[in-house]
């Protein structure tokens, strides 16, 4: 009996099924595998990256934040109006989808909700 329902998560072999869904018994992910089929062929369509306005980002592009943030480990966080040059974006499960520097921080990443197209 050949299961071909792999983990997505851990790519293991030993997966069973439970009523509806499929579970993992060494990550015990539970998982839909039709569902995941589906998943797998949205994130293949690179979807544009939008700003808090709704414009397309690009790399290298500038943007200014739009409202104060916290920064782990700073006493100060990024304030609203700030302006960062040359973006990078990249894909990010956690919704970090900008990575860029940001002068008195250094390098870190950003959600593209919180900023603008300058």
């Amino acid at each position: 009996m050949g299961n071909i329902n792999k983990c997505p998560e851990c790519n293991c072999e030993n997966t069973y099924q439970d009523v509806n869904l499929w579970v993992c018994p060494e990550c015990f992910h539970e998982f839909d595998p039709s569902l995941s089929v589906k998943a797998d062929d949205d994130e293949t369509q690179d979807a544009p990256v939008l700003d808090s306005n709704g414009n397309v980002l690009n790399d290298g592009d500038s943007v200014s934040v739009i409202k104060d943030l916290k920064v782990k480990g700073s006493l100060s966080g990024i304030k609203a109006g700030t302006k960062v040059k040359n973006i990078h974006l990249v894909d990010s499960k956690d919704g970090h989808n900008i990575s860029c520097k940001i002068d008195g921080f250094g390098a870190m990443y950003l959600k593209s909700e919180f900023v603008k197209k300058a």
